[in-house]
């Protein structure tokens, strides 16, 4: 392989992390993340499964689209290299509804109960999901990643359990 060659390379991966992987992971994170707080909340304080899935629906659509403008509009890509801000804006918006909504649909199950068991493994599995993605594209130490993502998911739940409790 030749020096230009290697560049062309390394100058390739650089833009599919900084175009593609980390608006996914940004989105992914966020879905999964700060649609915990509204649903779990609801789901405590109403003991309504079906309440927590549409709020926890229209939480990831809400968040989903704030985040596609959000990533979209934060800048045009020409400066920073990021890439077509409609692209990423969509990936973004796409991974924050995926992110959220899985964690969602357990409360399709009419037992609060069990709804909020599935749910936690669901979480779970997401935590496990991003943590890989760290490693795998960013270099980080799985373990590490995966005990700063649960940390602000932990924070997340503990404060919503809170909230929902009080209600």
């Amino acid at each position: 392989m030749t020096a230009a060659t290697e560049v062309d390379q390394s100058r390739n991966e650089r833009s599919f992390l900084l175009q593609r992987v980390q608006p996914a992971m940004a989105g992914l994170m966020d879905g999964s993340l700060s649609t915990l707080a509204p649903i779990f909340a609801v789901a405590l304080a109403t003991h309504q499964p079906h309440y927590a899935f549409f709020a926890g629906l229209a939480s990831a659509i809400g968040a989903g689209v704030s985040m596609a403008f959000s990533e979209g509009l934060s800048d045009t890509g020409d400066l920073t290299g990021r890439g077509n801000p409609y692209l990423r804006g969509s990936i973004t918006g796409a991974g924050t509804f995926l992110g959220g909504v899985l964690h969602t649909l357990p409360f399709l199950i009419p037992q609060l109960r069990a709804a909020l068991i599935v749910a936690v493994f669901v979480v779970g599995f997401e935590l496990l999901v991003l943590s890989w993605i760290r490693w795998r594209f960013f270099k980080t130490g799985f373990v590490r990643s995966f005990v700063s993502i649960t940390l602000g998911g932990a924070i997340i739940v503990g404060i919503s359990a809170a909230i929902g409790a009080a209600g």
